[in-house]
């Protein structure tokens, strides 16, 4: 499922499409005013073995970036670029989780997208 955020001087819309997403569900259309918030949502009807999401940005031109990490009750893991601004994430349960961009401007239009995974233990195999 993807976002398309587009801001101008007075609105900020954000639009989702369907990418084989079957499983997964983002707010649908939400449009908000440049300078306020926006939150998207994503839940998923997955087992709770998919306890892990993720959050992407794609601006336009670029090649998408992951924003931001999160697994429930844990905090949220952002990259570099996100970490300390205007980005925030939660994780309340194995299910659902919450991606939202602090006041809102021009340079946030682009396509955000949510994707869930299985835990995988990613320890040290020994022969």
């Amino acid at each position: 499922v993807t976002f398309h955020i587009g801001c101008n001087a007075t609105q900020t819309g954000l639009w989702s499409g369907l990418t084989d997403g079957r499983d997964v569900n983002q707010t649908p259309l939400l449009w908000e005013v440049e300078g306020q918030s926006a939150t998207m949502d994503c839940s998923h009807i997955k087992d709770i073995s998919y306890r892990q999401m993720y959050w992407y940005r794609q601006l336009p031109g670029e090649t998408m970036k992951l924003v931001v990490y999160t697994v429930a009750d844990t905090e949220p893991d952002f990259e570099p670029d996100f970490r300390g601004g205007r980005f925030s994430a939660t994780k309340p349960d194995a299910h659902s989780g919450t991606f939202t961009v602090e006041n809102l401007q021009p340079e946030d239009n682009g396509l955000y997208f949510c994707a869930v995974s299985q835990h995988s233990d990613t320890g040290s195999l020994t022969s």
